[in-house]
């Protein structure tokens, strides 16, 4: 078993190992990138020596993801609309996404990486905006990055040779430590190496190592937003407890409400088709809204077995509440606020995501019948919870 560290990965790459190499136009903008006097037009004049590059700037910059208006037909005008900085990253995002391979190679499948990385990104952009925690520009392209060194990993190590090691993303946890079990370090350390090879800024190649943990500290930044992309990433691939996880942990970290979190959830599904053209990914967005709801009835499943433990039609009555009782009866209060924890709030998450998303869908769609079945019982679900003494449930949420 060969084991090697990260400094000695930092080699490989300067002396033997060949990265996937990036575009000359991308190693000019992250050149720019670290001045802060540079100027429209120098970033056109770098940017316009890739033909097929300017076309899908262009193209993205008419994407109502970045603002409606009347079409423009030249990059002068998308960076005038969308400011140098935006069109910098956005550039340095497709240059890279394109010095990877496309497909399946071996045990490792590209396109599912790259479409699973681009709906990290958009959902990072807009949780960034909502909230303000961050940079939108630099919250998309920190969320794309985020799993960068997976595919190198798989390059350095594992490419070409007899291996039944999965490199299946979720539980994250679990792969970087067998990672380092089997290799002596993991994929975000190859990835933080790999950027800084790049001469990528600091603070993006910081993410690689704060993004993998719960981040309920109040701080705002670039890294709460990776952790909450890395969640609903984790919708996408039918991760377990992923929905009302990611609707949770949102709430906690980032302060915002279902409603905001609703409206970041549908910019990231209106949009990830218009902006996978500009990436060159196929992305079947009818077939992923099923998965997110798949997950979403998963969490229904788990809401109603979580019903099922309470006798909320015999003698509800007599449910104790907080009005009643000695506040140091512990076993009540902690009853209550489970269940306000583990069934009302996903319940709210659950049933306000359907119902938002059953009147945007075709009705006689197959997404559209499927979103109807999900608030159906999340309604139902609803109802029986209304029989549980609504005293109790406040004090409880609110305690």
């Amino acid at each position: 078993m060969n084991w090697i560290g990260a400094a000695q990965v930092q080699r490989i790459f300067e002396s033997g190992y060949v990265l996937p190499p990036l575009s000359v136009i991308a190693l000019k903008l992250l050149e720019v990138a670290s001045k802060e006097d540079s100027s429209d037009e120098e970033i056109v004049r770098i940017i316009q020596q890739d033909p097929s590059l300017t076309v899908r700037l262009i193209n993205l910059s008419n994407s109502a993801f970045y603002g409606t208006g009347t079409p423009i037909a030249t990059l002068s005008r998308a960076v005038m609309r969308l400011g140098h900085n935006q069109i910098k990253l956005m550039a340095l995002s497709i240059s890279l996404r394109d010095a990877f391979p496309m497909g399946k190679v071996d045990q490792f499948d590209y396109e599912l990486f790259w479409r699973v990385s681009l709906y990290r990104a958009l959902i990072a952009k807009s949780l960034a905006r909502k909230s303000r925690a961050a940079n939108p520009e630099e919250a998309f392209l920190c969320g794309l990055i985020m799993e960068i060194g997976l595919p190198i990993f798989f390059d350095l190590f594992l490419r070409g040779k007899t291996s039944s090691f999965s490199l299946d993303i979720e539980p994250l946890e679990e792969l970087l430590e067998k990672e380092r079990m089997h290799y002596g370090l993991d994929h975000r350390q190859v990835g933080a190496a790999a950027l800084k090879f790049w001469n990528f800024p600091q603070h993006l190649v910081g993410c690689q190592e704060t993004c993998t943990a719960d981040l309920r500290s109040g701080s705002l930044e670039l890294s709460s937003i990776c952790y909450l992309a890395r969640l609903f990433s984790q919708v996408i691939i039918k991760g377990p407890q992923a929905f009302d996880s990611f609707y949770l942990e949102a709430e906690a970290v980032l302060g915002l409400s279902q409603e905001e979190i609703h409206d970041a959830v549908f910019e990231t599904l209106s949009e990830v088709e218009k902006i996978a053209q500009g990436f060159r990914l196929q992305i079947d967005r009818e077939k992923d809204i099923i998965g997110i709801l798949e997950n979403a009835k998963q969490a229904l499943v788990r809401i109603s077995q979580a019903v099922s433990q309470y006798p909320l039609n015999e003698h509800h009555k007599d449910l104790p509440s907080f009005a009643s009782i000695d506040r140091k009866d512990r076993s009540v209060k902690d009853t209550l606020e489970a269940v306000a924890h583990e069934i009302r709030n996903p319940l709210t998450a659950v049933g306000g995501f359907a119902r938002r998303l059953a009147g945007s869908l075709d009705p006689e769609s197959q997404s559209g019948k499927y979103a109807r079945v999900i608030l159906d019982e999340a309604l139902r679900l609803e109802k029986i919870l209304s029989e549980m003494p609504e005293e109790s449930f406040n004090v409880a949420s609110n305690s």
